[in-house]
């Protein structure tokens, strides 16, 4: 498939258009992230102490990925509460043990 056939979308970011290579099925999910950067690169830029596209662009994936980092660690620590109390739970029920079947009175 040449490059002419493929896909795109456009997205703005800091007020400039890009061009980007994007299947269909991806393009809402690509534009919900070109904003979610294109406002990261805003406030970066609102500052004022960071000058150049290039840099705010860094920057702003540099703060993004701590976002990510945080959340994927605190995922994880939610994992492990869960596994915890699934093993306690499980340890809980053994010491509780299977109640036995009650039996029919003979006749």
């Amino acid at each position: 498939m040449s490059d002419t056939s493929r896909p795109t979308t456009e997205v703005t970011l800091l007020g400039k258009p890009y061009v980007i290579a994007c299947p269909p099925e991806e393009q809402e999910q690509l534009m919900r992230s070109a904003r979610y950067l294109d406002r990261a690169m805003h406030g970066i830029h609102s500052r004022g102490k960071v000058l150049g596209a290039e840099k705010i662009a860094i920057m702003a994936a540099l703060n993004i990925t701590h976002e990510l980092l945080s959340a994927l660690d605190d995922n994880r620590a939610g994992e492990q509460t869960l596994n915890d109390l699934t093993a306690r739970l499980e340890r809980a029920l053994e010491k509780v043990g299977d109640p036995k079947p009650a039996q029919e009175p003979s006749t």
